[in-house]
């Protein structure tokens, strides 16, 4: 990659000093175009300005001579079109390129062919410089007069070639040259910097996904921000796989334990019952008990994969709240009265109406007094509220609260706070599912803790109003 990328960038800069440079010298040639035709226009029209003095039989024949020497020429060009005398033109410049009616018309005419420019000027005789000419003892002056007289203009052509920038080709190919050494070395340690990085990030890849969730991508101080951004956004994927491992390793390990304490009693029991040493009622009891935990763990399990995996139902529909926990939660009360607690309901008068579905709704209300009922002393309060815009459930109890570093946890699968005595152990699935049926259907859950002096825990949830 560092080869390739070192390569596309010497590429781009050649072809960019190509570009400009092509462009430059274009430029400086059109400048030099322009430049030259304005410079032979006002050397072809000072001529002509001078034709008084061309026709004095002193300067006549040594005009003629510093044209050739000026790579310049003098043709007539009759009324018709015809050039007289075409072999006079300087090297270059044919008939072809002259524009006999504009110069007919006294216009000035310039052009330029390839490398060579040129100039065509009229020459403008009065009267006097005919007559000068005419009484000339000179064969050039005399013709001079005679055909003026029959309507030839007389043209003075100029030529010059069209200078190209000195040493141009060489300053850039030196130039070139230069651009090219130095966008190499810049494009190598540009590649190296960024290479260098990703190559450490592909490896640290290759590591993870073979099962080494210890490896880190070492990001340096020098690193590019982007670059940098993503070797931390990759160590904290690693992170949290790391983290989701050991939350897999911890719910096997767990359910494998609730699964066999149940088990083993049941099975305990069982053989009690066969070898006879056992009362039947109180046998059967013991069982259905555990048999009851068997199912209440496996129907969270249950519901826990249907969450992952969205495919519960819902559906929300308008209910009153009052009614709905008001039933859940005296579903607990023989539970609590044989525990010895007090259980309290708070429901205001009039309806308070909330967007739930009524099934999910009471099996939340039933896993948060669950909750509460295994860790309160005395008392266990359920209460419901109006709001502006929503609909409160919440559930207290005065148990010994949770201290202030596991609440941000106390949603996470098998999270349970160990220094909390529980008076019956669960499967630490309970406030998971909670949070996963509250949140779709559009409400929030949070939990307060302490809720007093001595302790004590409030599990409060928000729902929006019907």
């Amino acid at each position: 990659m560092r080869r390739r990328l070192t390569f596309a960038i010497v590429g781009v800069v050649a072809g960019a000093l190509v570009v400009a440079g092509l462009g430059s010298l274009l430029l400086v040639r059109r400048a030099d175009a322009g430049q030259t035709r304005t410079q032979l226009l006002a050397q072809a029209r000072a001529i002509a300005a001078q034709a008084d003095e061309a026709v004095r039989p002193a300067t006549l024949s040594l005009l003629k001579t510093t044209a050739r020497l000026y790579s310049a020429g003098l043709v007539g060009i009759r009324p018709d079109g015809a050039v007289l005398n075409p072999a006079a033109l300087p090297a270059g410049v044919t008939a072809a390129d002259l524009e006999p009616q504009a110069l007919l018309q006294q216009q000035t005419v310039s052009a330029i062919r390839g490398s060579l420019a040129y100039a065509a000027a009229p020459i403008q005789l009065s009267a006097a410089d005919l007559a000068r000419a005419q009484a000339s003892t000179l064969r050039g002056a005399k013709n001079l007069a005679r055909e003026s007289a029959l309507g030839v203009v007389f043209v003075v052509v100029v030529t010059r070639q069209v200078p190209g920038p000195a040493g141009g080709g060489a300053y850039f190919a030196v130039a070139a040259a230069v651009a090219l050494i130095v966008a190499a070395v810049v494009a190598d340690r540009l590649g190296r910097r960024i290479t260098r990085p990703l190559a450490g990030m592909e490896e640290a890849a290759r590591r993870i996904a073979g099962g080494d969730l210890d490896s880190r991508v070492d990001v340096g101080d020098d690193d590019y921000p982007e670059l940098a951004s993503l070797g931390h956004s990759i160590n904290t994927m690693t992170e949290g796989l790391a983290r989701a491992q050991g939350l897999e390793r911890q719910f096997l390990m767990s359910v494998s334990h609730d699964l066999r304490t149940p088990l083993t009693s049941i099975r305990g029991w069982a053989e009690a019952i066969a070898d006879g040493a056992a009362e039947d009622t109180r046998a059967a009891a013991i069982i259905g008990s555990e048999a009851a935990r068997l199912q209440r763990l496996v129907q969270d399990l249950l519901d826990l994969a249907k969450l992952d995996a969205r495919s519960f139902s819902l559906h929300p529909v308008a209910v009153d709240l009052g009614p709905l926990v008001a039933a859940t939660a005296e579903s607990f009360r023989p539970s609590t009265d044989d525990a010895g607690l007090r259980l309290t309901l708070d429901l205001p008068e009039g309806p308070v109406p909330a967007l739930a579905d009524p099934d999910r709704l009471s099996q939340v209300v039933a896993n948060l007094i669950e909750n509460a009922y295994k860790y309160a002393r005395r008392d266990l309060r359920v209460w419901v509220a109006s709001a502006p815009g929503s609909a409160v459930v919440a559930v207290e109890d005065d148990g010994p609260g949770i201290p202030a570093a596991d609440l941000d946890h106390v949603f996470e699968r098998l999270y349970q706070v160990e220094h909390s005595p529980a008076r019956l152990a669960g499967s630490g699935l309970g406030l998971t599912i909670v949070k996963e049926l509250i949140t779709a259907m559009n409400g929030q859950v949070r939990v307060e803790s302490p809720t007093g002096r001595d302790g004590g825990t409030r599990v409060v949830v928000t729902l929006p109003a019907g």
